[in-house]
Order: structure tokens, then C-alpha cells, then sequence
């Protein structure tokens, strides 16, 4: 990457203390943000997650907030998930589709009250959602881009309420609800949520306020892990990544995210296209594949049956946890491919066996 175009990118409230810990950075999502540290990297970091506590630094990600009468209202006829479902206090993961079906975002949505939600979208698509959502509202309704006002703090792993409770935040609310906090002068909201499938939580906090709690985080003894184990660790447990595993040209009907649909709504962007889709059956469909020979798959990568090509791979990666290649592969519905079957990926040029299996590829620990 050129001086210039790292100079483009926005950076962290924690990037100096990123450079002072030795990281390794690079660009995600117009951000420059910490791969990895010295001293251990993805692997080490990674079974921090698995086996105590890590906490990443994912200010690069969005944040947006709807206000005004029917706020939630608005929000529930815009993206997929049924807001309904759900109550003050509570987050929900949903989707934001355009007419074709296809996934402008995927994100969190937080439901404060009738008349205020705010959003947690993915770094590169922020300002899409924004100007969707703006461009859709009713008089009345504000819509604000506040991404560079918060940062955000994810402390993942099985001692994370432990750690977070012994610096006096709450720790005790359910999977997918919030609750609002203090840590010293910081007003912070920490979310039972997370993308690694162990217990966790993400805590958004105002960008001058994220230096403090950083600091109190770390200085508990909790591993600052970057964006590298960040992915192993969502592969492993079948999330998907926008851009990867869906996108305007993957549905959520193809990637199995069928769940994060209010299919029996009345409105929401690209409703009607999904239904059709539903109806009549994904051409293709998302699978976890599991090498079963040596070899770290990556996106884009054919996927055969015998000499029949019958798809391609969206996500893979080395799993530190069980020791093998796996990866997420969009299957063609009509190669009549079942959990269990045996496909190859060709890894540059060397076919690889691999089972094909229903993620996570890991028992997560989430509930």
C-alpha cells in the first residue's frame, strides 16, 4: 500500500497505543487498524479468546442513530429482522437488502425506545445505510452518521464477565441485550453481543473516552487481540463477513441467514424478492467445508465434485482450534450436495478433499 493511501485511511483513538504494542496494521474498511501483535499473533491471540479473554478494537466499525416519533417503526419497515421481536434494552442482528434482494450490510441494531434505535453497521457500508435511511425517512425523523464519535471494544472469551465485573461494569444481562455504564468519566453502553461465539461483550464507548477504558481493559491482563484472530475466530463458528459471505450478490436466502428475516413483516427493503427467492429455492447455498487433507483454503477458490465444478469458496482460513483447513463455500443447489458429503477444493492448483459439514466448525459458547 502506497504512503498516500495509508494516509487516506481514518485511524483508531487507540492508534498509538496500537504502534506502542508492536502491531502489525492494516486497512479495513478505509480504517488502518491492528492485524495482529507482537509477541504471539493470530494464533496466540486467538486461543486468548478461546481459553480466557481478548479485547479487539473495532472502532472501524459504524455506528448510526435513528430518533423522532416512530423511530422503531421506521427502522422495522427498512431492514429485515422484525423489531417487534424484541424490546427496549435488547439488540437485534439484521440485515439491510436492496430491491434485488441482494445485502447492502449486515448489522446491530439496539432498541433504546419507540423513538430511538441505534445502529451498529459495518465500516465500509456506513455511509450507504445512512444515506438509504435518510433518503427513506419521514419528516420528523433524524438519521445521524455519529461513526467517528464512538469507539468500540469487544472483550471476548469465558473470563470476559469476570474481568469486565471487576471493573464495576455489568456483566449479567442476556445474550443480545444492553445495558448503559460508567467506567471512571466514560459513559459507555456494554452489549452481550460479539463475533467469536465465546461469552462476551462489545462496549461502545465516546471516542475521547476510549483511551481510559483501553487502558483499564489491558491493565486487567487481558490480551489485545487484532483483526486476524478476529476473523479465525468468526470462521471457525460460520459467520459470515459482508463482502465475503454476503453481499448485492448473495442473499441472505443463499447464505443461510434466513433466520435474521421477519418473513411474515409487511414491508422491508427487498421483501419481495426474497419471498420469490424462498419460494422457489436458492440456485446456490452456503456450506462449511473441512479439509480433511493438509492445505489453508481461501475466498474464491472452485469447488468440485469429481470433475464437476459445483461452486466456489467465500471465506477460509487455517481453525487454530481443531488444526485444519476450513472455509464457507457457496454450493450449487442442483450438484444435490448434503452435509457429510466429500467435495475437493482446488487450493492453487491442488485439489484438496474436504467433508462438508453445518457450522460452527466449533461449539460456541455464546448462550
Amino acid at each position: 500500500m502506497s504512503a498516500d493511501a495509508v494516509h487516506d485511511l481514518f485511524r483508531s483513538p487507540l492508534h498509538e497505543r496500537h504502534l506502542a504494542l508492536g502491531a502489525k496494521l492494516a486497512a479495513f474498511g478505509g480504517w488502518e487498524m491492528p492485524l495482529e501483535y507482537a509477541g504471539g499473533g493470530v494464533l496466540r491471540e486467538h486461543a486468548a479468546v478461546r481459553e480466557a479473554a481478548g479485547v479487539f478494537d473495532v472502532s472501524h466499525l459504524g455506528k448510526a442513530r435513528v430518533r423522532g416519533q416512530g423511530a422503531a417503526a421506521f427502522v422495522n419497515s427498512c431492514l429485515t429482522n422484525d423489531l417487534d421481536r424484541i424490546g427496549p434494552g435488547k439488540a437485534q442482528y439484521t440485515l439491510c437488502c436492496d430491491e434485488s434482494g441482494g445485502v447492502v450490510d449486515d448489522l446491530i441494531a439496539y432498541l433504546f425506545a419507540d423513538d430511538h434505535v441505534f445502529l451498529i453497521p459495518n465500516a465500509a457500508n456506513t455511509a450507504e445505510v445512512v444515506r438509504r435511511l435518510r433518503a427513506a425517512a419521514p419528516e420528523g425523523l433524524t438519521v445521524e452518521d455519529e461513526h467517528r464519535k464512538f469507539a468500540v471494544l469487544a472483550v471476548q472469551g469465558p473470563s470476559s464477565a469476570d474481568v469486565l465485573g471487576k471493573l464495576g461494569l455489568p456483566t449479567d444481562h442476556d445474550y443480545m441485550s444492553f445495558a448503559t455504564a460508567r467506567l471512571g468519566e466514560a459513559e459507555l453502553i456494554v452489549c452481550r453481543t460479539g463475533y467469536t461465539g465465546e461469552h462476551g461483550y462489545e462496549l461502545v464507548v465516546p471516542w475521547d473516552d476510549a483511551l481510559a477504558v483501553w487502558d483499564a481493559i489491558v491493565g486487567a491482563g487481558v490480551q489485545p487481540c487484532g483483526l486476524g484472530a478476529r476473523d479465525t475466530l468468526r470462521t471457525e463458528m460460520g459467520y459470515p463477513l459482508h463482502g465475503q459471505d454476503l453481499s448485492l450478490d448473495i442473499s441472505p436466502v443463499q447464505a443461510r441467514s434466513g433466520w435474521a428475516v421477519g418473513w411474515s413483516k409487511p414491508a422491508f427493503w427487498g421483501r419481495d424478492a426474497l419471498l420469490a427467492e424462498k419460494a422457489a429455492g436458492p440456485r446456490r447455498v452456503l456450506r462449511g467445508l473441512e479439509l480433511t487433507g493438509r492445505g489453508i483454503p481461501r475466498g474464491h477458490m472452485p469447488v468440485y465434485a469429481g470433475d464437476q465444478a459445483i461452486g466456489e469458496t467465500t471465506s477460509g482460513t487455517f481453525s487454530p482450534t481443531k488444526k485444519v483447513g476450513i472455509a464457507l463455500a457457496l454450493i450449487d443447489t442442483a450438484a444435490g450436495i448434503a452435509d457429510g458429503d466429500l467435495v475437493q477444493i482446488d487450493v492453487r492448483g491442488r485439489r484438496i478433499e474436504a467433508k462438508v459439514v453445518k457450522p460452527p466448525f466449533v461449539q460456541p459458547s455464546v448462550r
